[in-house]
């Protein structure tokens, strides 16, 4: 179920804003009954009508995206900023990122216009395993990476565990790569943990979401997911939801 403004504007016919405003002036019906509330939720069977024109769905599609640093993970920025959808002007459609990648972290993000597909990667009982590459300042002893691997206390509550490996140091420049798998989706997560354990993050990517990775592609670069890895990524999803 899917909020009526954003079923209006995903199909198309109009910005969310506007699409609020049509249904506060009493122009939508949903199977045949005028809505005026912004709060109604709608599901794939319903009728949706705008000034009387039955509203016809986007076709989904489902894109794989090699986000560069220093671009915003959105379709709009008020600073005029570059959002991921400035990489996709031939497509029609109006897709939004799943999830989101932070302004100064590159790597795999998926962008869609299939809200139904979005919820079930990015409910919290359903999400699946990321896999960062991580360069942090100074050389994390194991015993350090252990509490990352237990969860570790942020402002926002405990971390689930994660998965850690070390897959180089720099004892010269005092730097380590470090792999880290995390299944939640909080605000500049990584970042944190780290800082949790004393060890900042200069630079962050996300290498792997569930089986997808960025091979093949150079940051700036898009494919389309096949209909085959659309179904493996709900599948995937919703069996990890049932495993957790």
């Amino acid at each position: 179920m899917e909020r009526l403004q954003k079923v209006i504007a995903h199909a198309g016919l109009a910005s969310r804003r506007k699409a609020e405003e049509l249904i506060k002036e009493g122009r939508v019906k949903v199977n045949g009954t005028v809505v005026k509330e912004l709060g109604v939720k709608v599901g794939p069977n319903d009728r949706i009508e705008v000034n009387e024109v039955p509203l016809q769905k986007e076709v989904p599609v489902y894109f794989l995206f090699y986000k560069p640093r220093g671009v915003i993970s959105a379709v709009a920025d008020d600073k005029n900023r570059k959002v991921v959808t400035d990489y996709f002007p031939h497509v029609e459609e109006r897709i939004y990122p799943v999830g989101r990648l932070d302004y100064d972290t590159s790597g795999l993000l998926l962008l869609t216009n299939d809200g139904e597909f979005a919820n079930v990667l990015m409910h919290p009982k359903h999400e699946v395993d990321k896999v960062y590459v991580a360069k942090v300042k100074g050389i994390p002893l194991r015993e350090q990476l252990r509490k990352l691997e237990k969860g570790i206390m942020l402002e926002d509550g405990k971390t689930a565990p994660a998965k850690t490996k070390v897959l180089s140091a720099d004892k010269r420049k005092q730097t380590a790569i470090i792999e880290i798998t995390i299944h939640e989706g909080r605000n500049r997560q990584v970042r944190r943990m780290f800082d949790a354990i004393g060890y900042p993050v200069l630079k962050l990517k996300r290498e792997r979401y569930g089986f997808l990775t960025l091979h093949g592609l150079s940051a700036g670069d898009a494919r389309e997911l096949t209909p085959h890895e659309v179904k493996q990524m709900r599948a995937l999803a919703l069996n990890e939801g049932k495993k957790r």
